[in-house]
């Protein structure tokens, strides 16, 4: 993609209201524009990054065994006074009526909904276990909505749910979950660490949000060193074993965001004990039979007897992960984006717009690197190279490659690594097949 033909509307200076990191940058690099408090209009380098993080979540779900659904976003309040929660939800369900004076709501989550499909389709043991997902826009009407799309009102989320016959296939669903959450987050190019979590309006004893480590996170957290020694990808995607040693073994170690964490009873001596910054982007719960026993969600068991089914939730902020990214990845110049969910792999900078030998090689590298599949933004515009330099920096793609009359004297182009500032020397040549996959 040209530069000058790309809609990109950059921002020199730090719009007022934004007060972290990841809301500053967001709005500088053009990702987003706000429309109203905590709703966004998502710009084309924001929605690729979006739909690159979407990619990743729906790819890790799939391979765990769920299967994609889409369901509304407007729900019935009938299926919610069945379950209970209408009236104790609270007012950040947003409560609308038809032309028929029909109670309606936008759906914050889809726990009602989700098991209204399955008790009409699913009746026996047969048909179990199920896990069904779904990516959708949610509003809630945050009170104060901050923060940017780490704290909006309208959000983007993966959520899923999933149907089992007894408590200990549940168990093992919700395990599954752990797993592809570790893994997710880990693809993502973020350390997270889960930690055990109330269940809040969502309901179930059991319950884990998975933490972002951030210098800039909203929230404090405590931790045993030991976390920093696991590998989430190094957990491999064996989705039929007995999974809760890992379980286990990710949950015995202390972790503890600061509402929680209590100095004297702490288990942790303080040789041991890391305190950082945090950012949930993702929670799971096994809330058993709370939805099913209500709205009658049966199915006939081996046996022939009538059973309630048992279900877990889980959900992945995905808007929410572009902002957590930011947070865990940036410096004074802008975004330094991980290559998975970057926008675009290689900026190429061309100096001297208006030089005819510079534009001519620029143009030439440009379209080598579309011929191989290779994402570049190329920066044709006529500007100073200082105003190139920062811009790139700015939006933060892993890699700058630079072009200019000096480097072709030697056929040379300049390389500048975004995350480590290391720059290097590679011919014109050999530039194209340096980055194009093999």
């Amino acid at each position: 993609m040209r530069l000058s033909k790309y809609f990109l509307p950059t921002l020199k200076e730090t719009p007022s209201e934004a007060k972290i990191a990841s809301h500053r940058l967001i709005l500088r690099a053009g990702m987003v524009r706000q429309a109203s408090a905590g709703i966004y209009s998502w710009l084309p380098l924001g929605l690729k990054v979006l739909q690159k993080i979407e990619a990743i979540v729906r790819d890790e779900q799939i391979a765990s065994g769920a299967q994609e659904i889409l369901m509304p976003t407007i729900q019935s309040a009938d299926l919610w006074r069945e379950s209970g929660r209408y009236e104790d939800y609270g007012k950040e369900m947003l409560r609308i009526q038809d032309r028929h004076k029909r109670d309606m709501l936008y759906g914050p989550t889809n726990e009602e909904q989700i098991t209204d499909i399955v008790r009409h389709a699913i009746k026996s043991y047969k048909d179990l276990p199920k896990n069904l997902f779904q990516i959708q826009w949610k509003f809630r009407d945050e009170i104060r909505p901050r923060f940017g799309v780490m704290r909006g009102r309208e959000f983007l989320m993966k959520d899923n749910y999933s149907f089992d016959l007894d408590e200990a296939a549940g168990r093992h669903s919700y395990n599954k979950m752990f797993l592809a959450y570790l893994r997710t987050f880990a693809r993502l190019g973020l350390k997270t660490i889960p930690m055990a979590a109330d269940a809040g309006p969502i309901g179930g004893d059991l319950s884990h949000e998975f933490i972002v480590l951030a210098p800039t996170g909203e929230s404090e957290v405590f931790y045993h060193k030991g976390f920093e020694d696991f590998d989430a990808m190094g957990e491999a995607a064996v989705y039929d074993k007995d999974l809760q040693p890992l379980v286990d073994r990710w949950t015995s170690l202390y972790a503890a965001t600061d509402n929680k964490h209590d100095a004297a009873a702490c288990p942790v001596k303080s040789s041991d004990l890391k305190t950082g910054r945090g950012i949930e982007v993702g929670h799971i719960f096994f809330f058993g039979t709370k939805y099913s026993e209500a709205m009658g969600a049966t199915v006939q068991g081996q046996d022939g007897e009538t059973t309630p089914l048992q279900m877990g939730s889980y959900g992945i902020g995905v808007s929410r992960l572009v902002g957590a990214i930011i947070e865990a990845s940036h410096d004074d110049a802008g975004i330094i984006w991980p290559e998975a969910v970057a926008p675009f792999q290689v900026g190429l900078i061309n100096v001297r717009s208006d030089n005819e030998a510079s534009t001519k090689a620029a143009d030439a590298l440009y379209a080598e690197f579309l011929k191989a599949g290779v994402e570049v933004l190329y920066d044709d515009r006529d500007e100073r190279p200082g105003a190139k330099f920062s811009n790139m920096d700015l939006i933060g793609l892993p890699f700058a490659v630079t072009i200019g009359p000096r480097g072709l004297e030697t056929g040379i182009a300049e390389v500048k690594n975004r995350a480590t500032g290391e720059r290097t020397e590679i011919k014109l040549s050999g530039v194209v097949k340096h980055f194009a996959k093999p």
